[in-house]
């Protein structure tokens, strides 16, 4: 009986891409990856003791994950059967587990490789759980995204998830000289335009390998210069999803890299979040809210820059107005720093919680009819302008509720100053309590 989702094997003097003629053969031949295929790692591991369980592979393109999971399946003598969750959908699963449950009763295990695995949606994660259970199938999943967001926590809970990195200049360039083994030709590039080459590849191998797959073919004296190769090549479009996890990595990176008080950073991240086609305004409005959270009352001028730098962008649009958002990012990086003001909002919302809905004092209540001033609304009143320095140190605390310290200016920026006018007061409404 033919195999469903088998696919015929090609005649051997089809052409074949670069990237399918240098297929690893083995697992000791993966470029990189030793984090998790080294003797000790979790993969080595399990293969030593014969274990192997159900896995999910998360890294980004061309690392590695498909050609591991074919590895994978010829160490333990299991049938690899590979399907793309783009294109698959329940009927077709459905043939995948029958196609396996008859394997499996004459002997032969499989395992299956889901590509993409996070674009199923949360029934058809379910699906495979029972497959998994009984033995049917041993389940390898690859994706870009973040499992603990993707996938549902009944299949995270059967897998080990695996990370997979992007592969570094040292990994491309072996990856180039097994290339250059396999064409029997070397690059005709010299040393910057190699390095540039491979910069171009941005991590991913198999991007790489097509990418010099194009440079071989060319008809060239001598060897190019950087100028020559990147008039010839465009340069790979980074790896960024306006609305995946690259999004939420890139723009923590840009917040910390604010926060910490580097222009360098904080400009670098900002700039791969353009070149990602990431919307300028999430943007202006993301430096906005480090300026409130970050800043403060450090440099009350922070979020008028931003606000300033947002509707200059709104002006302007895009390119122009991007220059006034990186301003607003530099002024942001090296202003003072302080999240007093967001500690003090938050421990105000943490008390307004506890104390439910206690009243205000009856002396700071407004009496507009006779039956409130009978109830003693606003007796006692004592109205600060005519109190000595302007302060008469009342409570306006719920009664009974002990006075909660909640705002604490740093010593930094403007707050500096703060400080000083908040021990002032302290002082004052110590000296007319007493």
């Amino acid at each position: 009986m033919a195999d469903l989702f088998d696919t015929p094997p090609l005649e051997d003097t089809a052409p074949r891409p670069l990237a399918d003629r240098l297929r690893p053969r083995k697992l000791s031949d993966v470029i990189g990856q030793e984090q998790v295929l080294g003797p000790e790692a979790p993969l080595g591991v399990m293969l030593a003791s014969g274990s192997l369980g159900s896995l999910i592979f998360w890294g980004p393109p061309g690392v590695g994950k498909t050609t591991i999971a074919r590895l994978l399946a010829d160490e333990t003598d299991l049938y690899f059967v590979q399907i793309s969750a783009i294109f698959t959908g329940v009927p077709e699963l459905r043939k995948v587990f029958e196609a396996a449950k008859h394997r499996r009763a004459n002997g032969q295990g499989t395992l299956l490789f889901v590509d993409e695995i996070h674009r199923f949606n949360k029934a058809q994660q379910d699906g495979f759980l029972p497959h998994m259970e009984d033995g049917t199938i041993l389940l390898v999943g690859a994706t870009t995204e973040n499992p603990s967001f993707e996938l549902n926590a009944a299949l995270l809970s059967r897998s080990q998830v695996l990370v997979l990195d992007r592969l570094d200049l040292a990994h491309l360039e072996l990856m180039a000289q097994r290339a250059e083994q396999e064409l029997n030709k070397s690059l005709p590039l010299d040393g910057p335009a190699r390095e540039a080459l491979l910069e171009m590849a941005d991590g991913d191998g198999r991007a790489l390998l097509n990418l010099i797959e194009q440079v071989v073919a060319w008809k060239v004296d001598g060897k190019l210069d950087t100028n020559a190769l990147t008039t010839r090549l465009m340069r790979r479009a980074a790896n960024y999803d306006k609305s995946g996890d690259a999004h939420y990595n890139l723009i923590s990176a840009l917040h910390k890299s604010v926060r910490g008080s580097d222009p360098d950073a904080a400009l670098y991240w900002f700039a791969r979040m353009l070149e990602g086609g990431e919307d300028p305004r999430f943007l202006a409005r993301r430096i906005t809210r480090m300026a409130v959270e970050d800043i403060g009352l450090a440099d009350p001028n922070a979020q008028t820059q931003c606000l300033h730098a947002w509707e200059t962008y709104e002006r302007l649009g895009s390119p122009e107005g991007e220059l006034a958002l990186a301003q607003a990012v530099i002024y942001l990086a090296l202003a003072p720093k302080s999240n007093a003001t967001y500690v003090a909002y938050k421990a105000a919302r943490n008390s307004a919680r506890k104390t439910g809905s206690e009243p205000p004092p009856k002396h700071i209540l407004n009496a507009p009819t006779s039956l409130m001033k009978d109830q003693g609304y606003g007796d006692g009143y004592a109205y600060d302008h005519d109190a000595e320095d302007g302060f008469s140190g009342q409570n306006y605390f719920p009664d009974g509720m002990k006075h909660p310290v909640l705002y604490q200016p740093v010593e930094r920026g403007f707050e500096r100053e703060l400080k000083k006018r908040l021990d002032y007061f302290a002082k004052l409404r110590a000296k007319r309590q007493t």
